[in-house]
């Protein structure tokens, strides 16, 4: 063995205990917990293991509205995560404000973030006073009817084209046994279905009147009440679902036991782990089959201050993890969702993913309720609808009126 070889092992051995000590666990939190869900969470850890460093799970069971305040409590509390999931917009706008949240700019402009991540309204959802605190790991939209082909076959009525076939579906699927609708009982799934017919239904400009310009004469309005009638529609055809998870209402749909869903693009990741071929087995219809807007919201990273220096540069290989192209595939082919970048191969998408990336070429693409109001002002329509799809007492008008004041005092 010549000097030179035998230098180079020295040196290998004398640098591997130190990578090794870089190198450590960081537990990252979220609330992925569905079928789907945890098989693309597997993605996001095979990448981030693959520098070396260790992804230790804190799936909390239940949905945002569970895991947040848990989330929130634990990093004000001073026992802070490695990293932690939000939706984009304005769920960690205190935290940040507060000190508490990492500053990833330089990360960021090392990956030059601002070229490829697309919309562009992903990162400003990031970015308070123009420093960035997230990385964007996918985008999801709410405005998708996902259809069983099995339960319209079994009542004898064509697939729908839209919300309007789909509603006068609903006596013959109920007739064959079958319920039209289903809707899970956790508060978001009913906010979420409504501002869905705001946009399907009453159209754009309805919907950025709403909630963007926070125009309370708008909500008071005709259009508004319009939508508040295909509510009430909407509830008649729900009633009877009788399950509370989202994934559980997503479930009828995959076994045919419910005609259809109003849910996001997470869904389609329940059907996969189904084995159910999109188009084949099951359809989907973006923007309900009407008006085919959909909103850029989604799931986002955030990091909050940690003291160990390891773990710092930990949270900073995650973040480039997140946005790496092979990761941006793996994780959202199985999320159902669509990448945040624009420059990835998608040639394995299914058909609702590409119907979805069709929407996204095209432009149509609006900021979700996440981004344009407060945590408050969610929590306050997300009071009201639970209520109105869970009662029948709760006339259209007494919701719309209810609704109007909510929008009137929004920020």
């Amino acid at each position: 063995m010549n000097l030179r070889a035998l230098k180079a092992i020295l040196v290998a051995g004398v640098m591997l205990p130190a990578a090794q000590a870089a190198a450590t666990d960081l537990e990252v939190t979220h609330w992925w917990t569905s079928g789907g869900e945890a098989a693309a969470v597997k993605e996001l850890a095979k990448g981030f293991d693959a520098t070396g460093n260790k992804w230790v799970d804190g799936a909390i069971a239940g949905s945002g509205g569970t895991a947040r305040p848990i989330m929130i409590s634990r990093i004000t509390g001073g026992d802070p995560m490695g990293a932690t999931q939000f939706n984009h917009g304005r769920q960690a706008q205190e935290l940040v404000e507060a000190g508490l949240m990492r500053d990833l700019t330089a990360v960021a402009e090392k990956g030059k973030w601002k070229d490829i991540i697309k919309p562009a309204s992903l990162l400003e959802s990031c970015t308070i006073k123009g420093k960035i605190y997230c990385a964007p790991v996918n985008i999801h939209s709410w405005q998708w009817l996902w259809l069983s082909n099995e339960a319209f076959k079994k009542a004898g009525v064509e697939v729908p084209k839209n919300w309007n076939e789909f509603v006068a579906a609903g006596p013959a699927l109920q007739k064959a046994g079958i319920q039209p609708l289903a809707l899970g009982g956790q508060p978001w799934q009913a906010t979420g279905a409504f501002d869905t017919l705001i946009i399907s239904l009453g159209g754009k400009d309805l919907y950025m009147k709403v909630f963007k310009d926070k125009d309370a004469k708008a909500a008071a309005g005709p259009e508004m009440a319009a939508i508040f009638k295909a509510a009430n529609e909407a509830r008649k055809l729900a009633k009877g679902t009788n399950v509370q998870d989202w994934n559980q209402a997503t479930n009828m749909v995959v076994t045919g036991k419910a005609g259809g869903q109003i849910m996001g693009d997470w869904a389609q990741g329940e059907f996969q782990l189904a084995g159910k071929k999109a188009g084949t087995d099951y359809t989907c219809l973006p923007g309900l089959g009407l008006n085919q807007y959909l909103t850029a919201g989604g799931d986002a990273f955030y990091f909050p201050v940690l003291k160990d220096k390891a773990k710092s540069e930990a949270q900073d290989k995650l973040a480039e993890t997140i946005v790496d192209p092979k990761v941006q595939v793996a994780f959202n082919l199985k999320k159902g969702s669509l990448p945040v970048r624009g420059d990835v191969d998608l040639s394995a998408a299914n058909d609702c993913m590409k119907k979805g990336l069709e929407v996204l070429a095209k432009g149509n693409i609006l900021s979700s309720t996440d981004q344009l109001l407060s945590p408050d002002t969610q929590k306050q329509k997300e009071d009201l609808f639970s209520q109105f799809f869970a009662n029948e007492s709760i006339t259209p008008e007494a919701a719309q009126k209810r609704f109007a004041d909510i929008i009137a005092s929004a920020n």
